[in-house]
């Protein structure tokens, strides 16, 4: 069993199915504290430095929630302009600073394998919330817990899973990160829908027929969308030299109630890592989806909180303590 406490989450590739099973197991217990059911203190005192050097919103509030739902304080430093690394600083030294403040790190960076980097310079945990196209394992982590959630309403597991991923599969790190995390599974068929020049890396499909998954490649949707659970993702603008570049990708691939309909299984649910694209020329997922029950992309969001709450309480020590700092919920929510 890996031996969470202390130690950095940089790469799915560090986890193993106990690994994994153990983070999920934490992230259901997690569910009365994010839904305000309970309160728990369990980190009172403790310091989440979240360092997010590229544009996030759900990622960054998500890592402060569950860490303030949890008991602690959380310090933030948003875009690069604002810190030192704008005046030369290396990712070694900022490390080296900035854990001398914290208990654990939270860090996004737009270069691939740079918080890989940052966490050599760090005395204290660090959780890697994306590095560029590389990988995003909390979201990888979330995910896979979703798709365990939707899956009980039917009888199923993480095995046997049939999964079609479709968009930007180049430079959409979630895809890369789910994808490592599913080949440690059983009997998983994946169907890859994407613009020929957006396939996904070699190496991820290696990884998952390596591993003896079944994998598609495919740049059609019909005929392809019939499966358990499609996972749509957005065109990554930020990767692209230039937004003309991205505009001759965008929109080939939208999903709205007519081809849901026409091409999917009854119950197909609907996975994104969000923020989806609504713009007309874009719009990946329509509108017109929202009134599905099996549009989980929301339910995926509120996953987020309960995953990073468990890697803290893992990485700090407390996961079975959370019992011993229950408050008394003293205000009402309608949260849920």
């Amino acid at each position: 069993m890996m031996n969470f406490q202390g130690s950095h989450i940089l790469s799915v590739s560090q986890l193993d199915r106990e690994a994994i099973a153990r983070i999920l197991d934490i992230s259901a217990n997690m569910a009365p504290y994010a839904a305000r059911q309970k309160r728990c203190t369990v980190l009172e005192g403790a310091i989440l430095s979240n360092l997010f050097f590229e544009p996030s919103t759900r990622t960054r509030v998500s890592f402060g929630s569950a860490f303030n739902l949890l008991g602690g304080y959380v310090r933030e430093t948003v875009g690069q302009e604002n810190s030192s690394l704008s005046k030369g600083e290396s990712l070694f030294d900022t490390a080296q600073v900035i854990s001398g403040y914290s208990d654990v790190i939270a860090m996004r960076h737009p270069q691939m394998h740079s918080v890989e980097k940052f966490a050599k310079g760090s005395t204290v945990p660090v959780i890697n919330g994306g590095d560029g196209a590389n990988e995003h394992p909390t979201q990888a982590l979330l995910d896979l817990f979703t798709i365990q959630s939707e899956m009980m309403h039917f009888h199923k597991g993480l095995d046997n899973l049939d999964i079609v991923l479709m968009g930007d599969l180049k430079h959409g790190r979630t895809v890369h990160s789910l994808s490592k995390l599913l080949s440690l599974y059983n009997n998983v068929k994946v169907t890859m829908v994407s613009p020929t020049a957006l396939q996904m890396p070699d190496s991820v499909v290696s990884a998952l027929e390596d591993s003896g998954h079944q994998v598609i490649i495919t740049d059609t949707m019909a005929g392809n969308l019939s499966c358990d659970v499609i996972y749509q993702t957005r065109i990554q603008q930020e990767r692209f030299a230039s937004k003309d570049e991205a505009d001759l990708y965008r929109g080939h691939f939208s999903l709205n109630k007519s081809i849901y309909q026409q091409y999917c299984r009854e119950n197909t649910v609907i996975m994104h890592p969000l923020p989806r694209d609504s713009r007309p020329e874009a719009n990946e997922l329509d509108s017109d989806l929202n009134d599905l029950d099996s549009l989980a992309i929301f339910r995926q969001a509120q996953n987020g909180i309960l995953v990073r709450m468990a890697l803290f309480a893992l990485t700090l020590g407390v996961e079975d303590q959370l019992t011993q700092y229950e408050k008394e919920v003293n205000w009402h929510t309608n949260k849920r």
